[in-house]
């Protein structure tokens, strides 16, 4: 084996050795105020994707999103590893109407949008105006603005958002088929006690939630265990945090019974 395939390898068993991901750690208090590392590499992946990613195929401009996640700097997508867990989630849905909180640069929308069937529609919403901005531009490379929806807001701002979406993206009562939960750990819960109280959700509706062990997501661990085989059916993936092996991570998958 080659020097370069022992450091790849290396690499990719332990992470912590790229400095990308040392970097990311430094700017973790940035990146939970405002949604950006600070180093600039959200723009940067956007500029890469566009270079190396062709123009309306979407399976392309996912391999460059994860091209550049593991050799370039490390981002906090959903990933290739738990997104094929997010693909066999929507492909059982079948969602005519999907959610995503937490939409970051765009790659999970790729993802969702490009299996969702011709008339169905995912609404991204996201708090940062330039992740939503590069994830508008990669949706568009990707030829799926047609049946995706970026929104600046977050669902736990007071109502605001939870009104436009209900006013201007026909979220009404039993409308919302999926919902995929990737943003602030620490609102999944109250977000989707919210849509439950909004009564978007059906019965058979499907939420998958990212990062439930890491970062972690406890108190929504802890309410799916309570409800399950009552309001809730939960299938717990147990899997690795994006582009590593090292590190075990956890993506619930839930049915709303109603």
């Amino acid at each position: 084996m080659s020097a370069k395939s022992v450091a790849d390898a290396l690499r990719e068993r332990l992470p912590f050795l790229r400095w990308s991901v040392i970097r990311f750690a430094l700017g973790g208090p940035t990146f939970a105020r405002t949604g950006q590392v600070g180093d600039g590499r959200e723009e940067a992946a956007r500029a890469y994707v566009l270079a190396h990613g062709a123009a309306g195929d979407p399976d392309s401009v996912l391999a460059a999103y994860d091209g550049f996640a593991r050799t370039r700097s490390m981002l906090v997508n959903v990933g290739d590893e738990k997104g094929l867990i997010l693909d066999a989630a929507v492909r059982r849905a079948g969602p005519a109407l999907a959610l995503e909180l937490g939409g970051y640069c765009g790659y999970s929308a790729v993802r969702i949008g490009r299996a969702l069937a011709p008339g169905a529609r995912l609404v991204s919403v996201e708090f940062n105006a330039d992740n939503a901005s590069i994830a508008r531009t990669l949706l568009a490379h990707a030829g799926l603005s047609d049946r995706v929806t970026v929104v600046v807001g977050t669902i736990g701002d007071g109502g605001d958002t939870v009104k436009r979406l209900a006013s201007e993206h026909g979220f009404a009562p039993g409308a919302l088929d999926f919902v995929f939960l990737d943003h602030d750990k620490k609102a999944y819960l109250p977000d989707l006690k919210t849509i439950l109280e909004a009564g978007w959700l059906h019965p058979g509706s499907l939420a998958v939630a990212d990062n439930v062990r890491i970062p972690g997501a406890p108190d929504y661990l802890r309410y799916m265990r309570e409800s399950e085989g009552a309001t809730w059916r939960t299938v717990e993936h147990d899997t690795h945090v994006e582009y590593q092996s090292l590190l075990k991570d956890l993506v619930l998958e839930s049915e709303y019974l109603g």
